[in-house]
């Protein structure tokens, strides 16, 4: 439970929040949004008390654990093994098992006046390191370092090694496996690659404790979270829903609000008429003083923030080209020292497709942007520009490579081919939003939204009819992403795109090719298609629900057999499933018992061997959490399988 009372914070006399009142119970999954720099981060650092508030306080329980992945990594931390790095999650669990280990000594030479104390400090510190996680915490690191795309040859290697990024994802992993009772995570999914978004959510979809989670990932918010606050002009706003329900409940408060201001705005300016009419005559002053009593008593109705994108993408009719946009024949390539990255690759790209590569960071999804767009030379084979085609190229850094001291006319102006107007500069960065005075912008100031329209603007100075996109939404909020999501939906040239915005994805690819270590695999249609077919990643539920899919040309005969057979599958799933659901958790009830009679040998007060029993207990531990971790996996497939098994019976009825 976190409780904000009367919480108020301001910088240089302006307010990010001002009389805060709300409470997150325990256990909901909380996303926080707003405009950017609306003081987000700043309730995070409040909470974890790294930031004092100007009045007001958070109150959390005592006893509640905290778990929040740091942006900066101490140097000490960067000279140690990833693996080691990442397992010591949990800092209480040093100084717990030095004091356990001393007390163990204590008991050999202990008086009887001191037994009865040491023996329950031993129990409760006992029963805090089984409860922490201590036995397995370095399974649980390989896990999901291993899930979040780092090789199982590089677990030892130090920490240093690795860039800032991969580092962001080894302290994600770190804060996730401490288990903590309340998990505060701010942008997680920035250093992420779709692969390991999706695990990132199917790992927080079962977590136990209380999570708050700023995210622009529209994924991530919609799959995870019920509860929706929103920091915007100073106040926090709770939403009981998740993103989708904030989106259409706050569209309807605004309407509302929006009415309730009208008509205290003209009941306001009816009083003021009032008031000057009758405040220079003797007779009406009691009606003129009474009318300014009640104008003082109306409140102010303050509107939010807009938090919808007010900037313009507006891409130009695309020139005309061949049917092909091009095409990768027998390309070889890798970097010099490393492996190669693709070995043989014969792929085509047709005009008009909108396609999104996706895959691991490491596999080579920028790489083949930049040998399709000429920026790297195949070592064997090459690659093939379609007729007609003109490349437009955004890369990841684009935002580095602007000159800050340069207006954002000078900056599109330097794009423009040698036989155009300087007025095609002007109606460009028209249709991008930027007019008038904001042409004359430095570069330096703009914000994330305004640095891709200005890097959309000179590129669309010479229209491209291929446009190749590098993570173009690493510097946008939610709503300049839907706006960017739009514009490339009815863009009519080609798209090829790197993301790790699931839902941006999800909204534009019509195509997409899956990287991986075994090369380059095309699928032909969008990234919900992609996860239908990607076998290997299927849970039994959703390998049963492939199974069924009408496919065309069936006919109904062959649709009634198909489901008949996916229910008799479905159905011996089920049984199997419930089976082993129920030996495990017989099993856990004698390990659980054997573990009271090892706890009360060990707090009775008799003479007792604690080091074997010690050994004992840590033994039992690790296999119970296997049995834990199994039971779990069992029991999430089983509940998979009734969903799917019930959605087969209603299509039945």
């Amino acid at each position: 439970m976190i409780d904000f009372k009367n919480l108020s914070k301001s910088f240089g006399g302006s307010y990010v929040f001002k009389d805060v009142n709300c409470r997150v119970n325990t256990g909901e999954r909380v996303g926080v949004v707003g405009p950017n720099g609306a003081g987000k981060s700043t309730l995070f650092s409040i909470i974890t008390g790294e930031m004092y508030p100007d009045c007001g306080e958070v109150v959390i329980p005592k006893d509640f654990r905290l778990g929040i992945m740091r942006q900066h990594i101490a140097d000490t931390d960067r000279e140690r093994s990833l693996l080691e790095f990442t397992a010591d999650a949990i800092p209480e669990l040093k100084s717990y098992s030095a004091e356990l280990e001393q007390l163990e000594h204590k008991l050999d030479n202990a008086s009887d006046d001191e037994l009865d104390t040491l023996l329950k400090r031993h129990g409760f510190l006992q029963t805090t390191i089984e409860h922490l996680g201590v036995y397995h915490l370095e399974q649980e690191a390989k896990e999901a370092l291993t899930s979040l795309g780092f090789p199982v040859e590089r677990l030892n290697d130090p920490l240093s090694g690795f860039s800032g990024g991969w580092q962001m994802r080894a302290a994600l992993a770190r804060v996730l496996i401490s288990h903590p009772d309340i998990l505060l995570l701010d942008e997680p999914s920035n250093y992420l690659d779709i692969p390991a978004v999706e695990w990132l959510c199917r790992y927080l979809a079962n977590f136990k404790g209380t999570l708050l989670l700023i995210s622009h990932d529209r994924f991530l918010l919609r799959k995870l979270c019920s509860v929706t606050l929103e920091l915007n002009n100073a106040k926090l706003t709770r939403f009981p829903g998740n993103y989708d329900f904030y989106r259409t409940e706050k569209e309807q408060r605004k309407i509302s609000l929006e009415a309730a201001k009208r008509n205290s705005d003209h009941k306001k300016e009816q009083l003021e008429r009032m008031i000057d009419r009758f405040k220079a005559k003797s007779t009406k002053a009691a009606a003129a003083r009474s009318a300014q009593k009640k104008l003082d008593r109306m409140e102010d109705i303050e509107l939010p923030d807009a938090m919808d994108y007010r900037g313009v993408i507006r891409f130009p009719e695309p020139p005309g080209c061949g049917v092909e946009a091009a095409r990768f024949e027998h390309l070889h390539f890798g970097y010099p020292g490393g492996s190669k990255l693709f070995n043989d690759l014969s792929m085509e790209i047709a005009a008009g497709d909108k396609l999104a590569v996706i895959g691991y960071n490491g596999m080579g999804k920028t790489t083949l942007l930049k040998l399709l767009s000429g920026h790297l030379t195949p070592q064997e084979g090459r690659v093939v520009i379609g007729h007609r085609i003109i490349i437009g190229y955004q890369a990841q850094e684009f935002s580095d490579l602007l000159n800050d001291e340069l207006s954002v006319y000078d900056a599109v102006r330097q794009c423009l081919p040698p036989a155009a107007s300087l007025a095609s500069v002007a109606n460009v960065l028209g249709s991008f939003g930027f007019s008038g005075e904001a042409m004359n912008k430095p570069c330096g100031v703009l914000s994330g939204g305004e640095k891709i329209r200005l890097q959309m603007a000179r590129i669309f100075i010479n229209p491209p009819n291929l446009l190749i996109l590098d993570e173009p939404t690493t510097h946008l909020d939610i709503s300049a992403r839907e706006l960017l999501q739009e514009a490339l939906r009815n863009y009519k040239g080609t798209v090829v795109m790197v993301s790790h915005d699931i839902e941006f994805v999800r909204n534009t690819a019509t195509t997409i090719w899956a990287v991986s270590p075994d090369g380059v695999k095309k699928f032909f249609g969008n990234y919900d298609y992609y996860l239908e077919k990607s076998a290997g990643t299927a849970s039994p539920a959703e390998t049963i629900a492939s199974a069924i899919a009408p496919l065309s040309g069936e006919t109904a005969k062959d649709r009634r057999r198909a489901r008949a057979q996916a229910r008799n599958a479905i159905a011996g799933e089920l049984r199997a499933a419930r089976k082993k659901v129920e030996e495990l958790e017989k099993l856990l009830d004698k390990q659980s018992e054997r573990k009271a009679v090892l706890v009360a040998k060990l707090s009775s007060g008799e003479k007792v061997d604690f080091a074997k029993l010690n050994s004992e207990l840590a033994a039992l531990d690790k296999e119970i959490a296997k049995t834990e971790e199994e039971w779990e996996n069992t029991s999430t497939e089983l509940e998979a399988l009734r969903i799917e098994n019930d959605r087969i019976n209603s299509e039945n009825r």
